[in-house]
Parts: C-alpha cells; structure tokens; sequence
C-alpha cells in the first residue's frame, strides 16, 4: 500500500470555527496525524451548532463539526493553567506544524507565539490563518467568515440592479482561506525539506477572499469604475441567469458564450427566428432587451423539468445545469458514481454520510482515516504514548483541571 503523501507528519492544531479546521482537514486526508488541542470549558463553535441526528444536541454530535474534522484528533487542556501551555508546548515539540486562527496576537499573549514556538523546535512550520493579517493598523481586529464576503469585494458586485450588496449564501472566507492555508503549508514543507528549515505563514483571510474576485479591483485600478451589481446576468455572456423550470422551487442555470451557442440555443428551444432577430442577433443586443430575452426563455425552461432542460442543451454544446438542492446532490446519479461521498461510523452519531475527499491521486489511495473526534477522545493517547506521562500522572492532571 502507497504512504500517504503526508504519513508521519504531525500538526498541533489550536484552530476552530471552520477556516483552521478546513485547512488542517486537507492535510488530515493527506495523511498528516492532526492533534486538535481544544477545551471544555470554552468547545469550538462549530461542536454547538446543528445540524444535528434527529434534532438532539451535543457536543459530540454536531453535522458541521463532524464534517471538518474527519481524520483528527483531540487533547483537552485548560490553557489557563500553566501546566495544560507546557504540554501544549511539548505537543508543539513533537510536531511539525501549528495551525491557528485566532485573531492577531493571541497567540503571542498565550505564550505560544511563533518565537517561542520555534525555541522548542526550530524547524517548526507554524501558520496564523487570520482575519487581517500579522500586521498592519486592524491586525487584531476580530473576523468571521460572513465578515469576509463584503471585505472582499464580493458583496458590491453580488445583488440585482438598484440593491443594496447582497451575501452570497457561505462564510466563503472560511474554506477559501483553509485552502490557501493549506497549499502555503505543502509548500513551506517542501522548503524544509530541501533546507531543513521551518518558516512562519502570515495569511490574512481577507487577503485571500481578495485574491478570489480580483476582476472588479482590476477594473477599477485600471479604468475608475465599479462593476454594477445585476443579478444574475454577466456582463460577458447573454443569456445568462437561473430560470424557473416545471416543479416547485425547480430552476435550471444556463450560460450562452457566443453567437454560435445562441443559434444552437434558439434551435433547441424551436425558435430559429429569434437567432437573427435584431433584439437577440448579438451580445449587445441581448444585452439591450435582457429582460424580453428572459421572459422568452422562462416560457421554455418553465414547461420542462430542470433536468430535461439541462440534456437538450448540454446535446449541442450550451452550458447549463439545474439548481441542484442538497437532496438532489445526496442521490445524484452521477455524484454517487464517483468516491466524494463517504458513510462514517461516528460513536455517538453512528453511520451517517459525510463529505469525503473531493479529489483523487492516481497513484497515491486516500481515504479517511477515522470520524471526528469525541471531545478529548485521545487525551491519554496524547499524553501517555506521545510524551510518556503516566497513568498516575495524567488522573493528578484530571483532578487538578488541567486536563478540561
């Protein structure tokens, strides 16, 4: 059986919420052993929102939890008692990577900032995934993932003409900036690798949210104009929008590129006419009389299902898909012919579907590895087996509190 590309690499892991956890999630499928370093006293939020198994909490049994933290472990220490920060530190020791995303400078005021940190292991690869960044005048400002869509610039441009800015639905700062996380961490483990030396990741998930919808800073930069927000046209492509389709709350999404695929679209539909009709002939055009042009298309897309609407297209070469809805995406046919979805037998939860890893090695089999943790599953693990406390040792630490 082929090594994971990651075996043997083990990561201190002190983020929580979803962009830590997103970015420590890919290095877990790799194969990195992920030691989340969490508490009682104060549990990630994520281990205390739904969805929960037939609506009954606990912090154990949260959906969301559960999802992005396959494959990891979990130590319990009360940081607040100087004990729990030494054997953080002794984690830290015997680890090649810390992940945090806690805002600037908490970690530093705990005692576990990066100077530190590498005394006890000078090869060490430690990233701070923040809101803003390690420096400038808002490093410690605190950010969540809603925060990051209008930062970013994706809000002005997300919304129908004359509205105000609108969320696009996710927290999409989060995962986008636990991507990033992780590629910068593959990266600064292929540089130890060549040179024997760790380095510290600034990322600032700002910055990263940025760097995602560059188009209309680019235009702006370039030509002093901001983008208009409209809906869910494109100011390149026509038709383009989501269009109502037979059946409740059902809609199909279709994106004509050029002239070309708007006569093999008006054929589909059984109007060859409108191809050369002036209103419709070019992109301009359609640009100039979107709203006629759309009624045109709902007539069509309205008397069908979203998926017959989505093959008569996808037949001669037009984009198009139905707005799928999560039950549509849990029986697609075609997503359960590949290996994204997963079944993980949880000790609370029981088998319950989950998200697996969304992209294969040819080479190298990935699968995970166990379910998320129960709260401080592997606190003796931790302790008696990776840095040899005793058994005596490890209860005087639970009477004490240090181990919550």
């Amino acid at each position: 059986m082929p090594r994971r590309p990651l075996e043997g690499i083990r990561v201190a892991d002190f983020s929580w919420v979803w962009a830590g956890p997103f970015c420590t999630l890919q290095l877990a499928h790799l194969g990195a052993e992920v030691i989340r370093i969490e508490t009682a006293t104060r549990p990630c939020i994520t281990r205390q929102i739904p969805p929960w198994p037939n609506g009954q909490p606990g912090l154990n049994r949260s959906g969301y939890f559960n999802q992005y933290n396959q494959g990891k472990r979990s130590l319990t220490l009360n940081l607040k008692q100087p004990q729990a920060l030494e054997i953080a530190k002794q984690v830290v020791a015997k680890s090649d990577i810390v992940v945090e995303n806690f805002a600037g400078g908490v970690m530093d005021r705990m005692g576990l900032g990066y100077e530190t940190l590498k005394q006890l292991k000078p090869d060490i690869v430690m990233i701070a995934l923040s809101g803003y960044g390690a420096t400038g005048p808002e490093k410690e400002h605190i950010s969540y993932g809603p925060a990051q869509v209008p930062l970013s610039g994706l809000s002005s441009l997300t919304g129908y003409k004359g509205w105000r800015p609108m969320h696009v639905g996710i927290s999409y700062g989060d995962p986008n900036g636990g991507l990033h996380g992780a590629f910068a961490v593959l990266c600064a483990l292929m540089y130890r690798a060549r040179t024997g030396k760790g380095q510290y990741i600034d990322l600032s998930q700002w910055e990263t949210s940025t760097a995602m919808v560059a188009e209309g800073l680019l235009d702006y930069s370039m030509n002093g104009t901001q983008p208009e927000r409209d809906g869910n046209h494109d100011a390149y492509m026509s038709p383009h929008s989501v269009f109502r389709s037979a059946g409740e709350d059902r809609w199909v999404s279709v994106a004509v590129r050029d002239d070309n695929e708007w006569r093999r679209f008006c054929h589909v539909i059984g109007q060859p006419a409108l191809a050369t009709d002036p209103r419709f002939a070019t992109l301009t055009a359609r640009k100039q009389h979107e709203e006629a042009l759309d009624a045109l298309i709902t007539a069509w897309t309205s008397t069908r299902s979203a998926e017959e609407a989505t093959a008569q297209l996808q037949a001669v070469g037009v984009p198009a898909a139905p707005s799928m809805s999560n039950k549509d995406l849990s029986t697609d046919q075609h997503l359960t012919s590949r290996p994204i979805f997963t079944y993980i037998e949880h000790p609370e939860v029981g088998k319950q579907q989950h998200i697996g890893i969304p992209w294969l090695l040819s080479k190298t089999p990935l699968a995970v590895q166990r379910p998320a943790p129960l709260l401080g599953q592997d606190t003796e693990y931790v302790l008696h087996d990776l840095l040899g406390y005793s058994v005596e040792e490890i209860g005087v630490m639970r009477e004490q509190q240090v181990l919550t």
